[in-house]
């Protein structure tokens, strides 16, 4: 009799752990529940409406809801830190402005920013560039780069160039601008673009790095001249503007450049299968018109090339803070 009860829960358990093998892969099987795409801006901003448009298509290529949560605050970097302890399993993802990232982590301390961009995450892959224009005061009375150059160089210390803030972006491709063609120019730092912009318009300062949203928004006032953009490519939305290489300046590219990382330790398959959804919504006409839309030009990377060009925005900004001796104060 024992011997026949024990036979019986041998059979029993056998079947039990071959049902538990069988059903483990489809537990396993990423993603299980609802994943929380962590924009670290308020909402409204340029940030959090690029991460609503890939939250609404991420879900829809992995057949899982996200849900997208603003965790805004210090320049975006306590976003950053809640992603970086987050569990590395793939349910927490940082929509993240990395070349803002690149810009905090030399200008800002350590114990500031809170989380290393290079060693913390693991880049999924880019999303977007956010493009940069130059634009001027009408009252400059220039239509070209090279004659705005000429015309700062005739008279040097004269004009001012606005920005959204210390160390922000605006500001360091303006001073890669300065530098570059060996100009005398005044900055005057805003609380936003918006403020800076406002001061463009009514000539209060004469020239501006914009980025493309803010510079479209004020292109129909008829007060301010786009000169150039800072892109490898002329834009889409402003295919008659050329970039700045186009006009005398090989090499010189700007922009704000958008990607999704998860943190270190997340698991390569899962990182492998949220870039190839990425892929696959970067090839869709309807995900490319909707960034478009936000003058947003599309950009897709393997792994790979994610972390190259995440370890390019550090070295490239790190090298402009330092030679334009650029600082928060």
């Amino acid at each position: 009799m024992k011997s026949t009860k024990w036979n019986k829960c041998l059979t029993a358990l056998t079947a039990t752990c071959a049902l538990m093998i069988v059903a483990s892969p489809a537990r396993a099987e990423y993603p299980q529940q609802p994943i929380s795409l962590i924009v670290p801006y308020a909402t409204g901003g340029a940030v959090d409406v690029v991460g609503r448009i890939v939250g609404a298509a991420l879900a829809e290529q992995l057949g899982q809801s996200v849900v997208v949560e603003n965790k805004a605050g210090a320049a975006g970097n306590i976003g950053a830190q809640f992603v970086k302890r987050a569990k590395p399993d793939g349910y927490t993802l940082l929509m993240a402005a990395t070349t803002s990232y690149a810009l905090n982590g030399k200008l800002m301390d350590k114990s500031v920013v809170g989380f290393d961009l290079l060693k913390d995450f693991t880049p999924v892959s880019m999303v977007g560039e956010l493009p940069i224009l130059l634009v001027v005061n009408q009252g400059m009375g220039v239509k070209t780069v090279p004659e705005l150059v000429a015309k700062l160089k005739a008279e040097p210390g004269r004009h001012a160039y606005a920005s959204a803030g210390p160390g922000t972006v605006e500001q360091a491709v303006a001073e890669m601008f300065r530098m570059r063609e060996g100009l005398q120019l005044l900055h005057v730092p805003y609380r936003g673009a918006a403020p800076a912009m406002v001061d463009l318009l009514s000539g209060q300062t004469q020239i501006m790095f914009a980025t493309a949203p803010t510079a479209l928004a004020n292109l129909g006032s008829g007060r301010i001249t786009a000169l150039g953009v800072a892109s490898a490519k002329r834009i889409p939305v402003l295919p008659d503007l050329p970039t700045m290489i186009e006009q005398g300046l090989p090499g010189f590219t700007a922009q704000s450049v958008y990607g999704i990382l998860v943190a270190k330790g997340t698991p390569d398959a899962i990182v492998q299968k949220l870039n190839a959804a990425m892929k696959t919504m970067s090839d869709s006409p309807q995900f490319r018109e909707k960034l478009q839309q936000q003058g947003i030009v599309p950009l897709y990377t393997t792994v790979p090339q994610s972390r190259e060009r995440l370890d390019g925005e550090v070295a490239k900004w790190s090298k402009v803070i330092d030679d334009a001796k650029i600082t928060l104060q």
